[in-house]
């Protein structure tokens, strides 16, 4: 039986029918400040695009963007951000095409900023995925990645893995049920420790703009999935391109850690002698 995939854009589709300014707003302050850097003329590459938040606040911020992402539906999500913000806007494009497949990705040529937060571990092929997104940036450029962070033990990645895969698999009924479990788990658990679940629930957006609702969704479903450790990413990344690692935030728990990295720029040929 072929491993399912989970309905990324379905979700997306959800999320989109109650997104609010303020969540723009600070999405757009959470790209921002990720990337330090001013995106005014710049190209920006959203691979796995999604929802197409993070599309809309690099356009916010002044890049030229193009937007790919591989689940159709996810696609239309974006194509409607695009459509609400910036109707026939030349300066942001939206099309469909897989990080996996080479001959789409040198269609494309290179770009000042390759973000691909929270998608490349949903690939199947991670580390190719991570190689073939990291080409796409420019000399000078940056590489913006978001991973899952490796956990072992009873309720690591692993146990999550095949929790994953069940759900995906399960009729809704049974998908419904375990959402309600695991967000009551979820809940309990914060308040148990003193947190305000409601008040985490209302500033949920405050991170990156997103849902928890929704995400929760992601987490339970999002199959394929893969997950590194900061050490291996960091590795294979700089044994691949050289990159340099300029701004890391990590997950110590099972979440998606970020990594900033920058290509180098091309030394001028020494001149020969005469």
């Amino acid at each position: 039986m072929a491993d399912p995939v989970f309905a990324f854009g379905e979700n997306w589709q959800r999320f989109l029918a109650s997104l609010s300014d303020r969540q723009i707003e600070q999405a757009t302050r959470s790209v921002s400040a990720l990337l330090g850097r001013d995106l005014r003329d710049k190209t920006f590459l959203d691979i796995g695009s999604g929802s197409g938040l993070s599309s809309l606040a690099a356009r916010r911020l002044g890049a030229r963007v193009y937007s790919f992402d591989y689940d159709p539906q996810s696609v239309a999500c974006t194509q409607e951000l695009r459509r609400r913000f910036f109707p026939g806007d030349d300066g942001w494009n939206v099309a469909q095409g897989s990080v996996l497949d080479e001959a789409y990705l040198a269609t494309l040529g290179q770009f000042d900023v390759v973000y691909s937060w929270g998608v490349l571990h949903h690939t199947g092929q991670m580390w190719n995925a991570i190689r073939n997104a990291g080409r796409l940036v420019r000399p000078g450029g940056l590489f913006v990645i978001g991973i899952y962070n490796f956990r072992g033990g009873r309720r690591g990645t692993a146990t999550w893995a095949r929790l994953k895969r069940w759900y995906c698999r399960a009729p809704r009924w049974q998908q419904a049920a375990w959402e309600s479990v695991y967000l009551t788990w979820d809940l309990v658990s914060m308040a148990a420790v003193g947190r305000n679940p409601l008040r985490m629930i209302r500033e949920y957006h405050s991170g990156r703009g997103m849902s928890y609702r929704r995400d929760a969704t992601d987490w339970l479903g999002g199959y394929p999935y893969g997950a590194a450790n900061p050490g291996q990413i960091l590795e294979f990344v700089r044994r691949t391109f050289n990159f340099v690692l300029t701004k890391q935030n990590i997950d110590l728990q099972l979440g998606v850690s970020e990594f900033v990295f920058e290509s180098g720029t091309p030394q001028p040929a020494p001149a020969q002698a005469r």
